[in-house]
């Protein structure tokens, strides 16, 4: 299961430079309700909600919430192995409930800073499938050869 950070589906929606690769959105995807209100919130902003709302709810739609619960608040309290933003915080401690509970779960972030808490925690990161390798390109084709002027001449 893949827990995904708002980073993540900005990026998908927004078509920002880093887009997540097209298997991660084939698995069971969760995240917090906090999500929605993040994606929702942003797309308002940008004024974007006309041209990027279908996206979005269908987008929003394959995703299961987690509600925070008040063992989830609880754990977002506690102090985290880095210092984190309040969001972030409450994304890790969801993270951390799933995990907790056996749930095989890796989480999928574009921010550097969850990241690294989250390498901290010991919480498994999603990360792209390796491409099949390219093989290495062909050397160029043998350009035949001139023959030799004898010197002088030209």
């Amino acid at each position: 299961m893949i827990y995904l950070d708002t980073s993540v589906v900005l990026a998908q929606l927004l078509a920002e430079d880093r887009r997540p690769d097209a298997a991660l959105w084939a698995g069971p995807l969760v995240s917090s309700r906090l999500l929605e209100y993040e994606t929702w919130t942003r797309l308002h902003a940008r004024k974007l909600e006309r041209t990027h709302g279908d996206a979005a709810r269908e987008l929003l739609g394959r995703i299961s919430f987690l509600e925070l619960s008040p063992v989830v608040l609880a754990r977002a309290l506690e102090p985290f192995p880095l210092p984190v933003r309040t969001l972030d915080a409450l994304h890790l401690a969801s993270a951390l409930f799933l995990r907790d509970r056996r749930t095989d779960v890796a989480l999928a972030t574009f921010d550097d800073r969850m990241l690294a808490t989250a390498r901290k925690l010991g919480l498994r990161l999603w990360s792209a499938p390796s491409p099949r390798p390219t093989p290495p390109p062909a050397p160029p084709a043998a350009r035949p050869r001139s023959p030799a002027r004898p010197a002088g001449r030209r």
